[in-house]
């Protein structure tokens, strides 16, 4: 059995997005905004890297008002052929 302390005042939930294509962070743009707004979590981006171009990212990013990612996995799409 795992017992997981209640969290202090001062100490705030992590959570963790994942998200990977286009789509998917325009769904999670509303969660991400929401996750900020509220004191008690702290929410870290994660990147697939799934169809990634950084000049189209950061746009991307920047266009939906969410954080850079904390962290890019660079998995790639990988060819088509």
């Amino acid at each position: 059995m795992t017992i997981h302390p209640k969290p202090s005042p001062t100490t705030k939930i992590q959570v963790v997005v994942v998200a990977g294509a286009r789509p998917n962070f325009m769904k999670i743009a509303p969660l991400m905004h929401e996750l900020n707004r509220r004191g008690e979590f702290m929410a870290h981006l994660v990147h697939t890297g799934q169809h990634y171009d950084d000049a189209m990212s950061n746009n991307f990013f920047r266009d939906l008002g969410i954080p850079e990612p904390n962290i890019n996995l660079g998995v790639g799409s990988g060819s088509h052929a």
